[in-house]
């Protein structure tokens, strides 16, 4: 399989999973959903030789992510 072609089918699922992340109404499966974006971003970056950029959008994930799991846990999501 052609590296381009490789990297087209990536792109293409970054899209659908940004699509998902949009449309997508619970907070918890959005910020799971966005760590899979990162890890495909990531991929992609070391498919086209970019291996520091890759690492840091792997810390970035990581950390955002963890960062987002505690926000959204912290506040209360009650109906009044």
């Amino acid at each position: 399989m052609p590296v381009i072609l490789l990297e087209a089918y990536f792109l293409l699922i970054l899209i659908a999973i940004a699509i998902v992340v949009i449309f997508h109404k619970d907070l918890l499966a959005v910020t799971v959903i966005y760590c899979a974006f990162s890890f495909v971003a990531m991929v992609l970056y070391i498919l086209v030789g970019a291996a520091d950029v890759a690492f840091t959008e792997a810390v970035i994930g990581v950390i955002s992510t963890v960062y987002f799991i505690i926000a959204i846990k912290s506040i209360s999501r009650r109906c009044k």
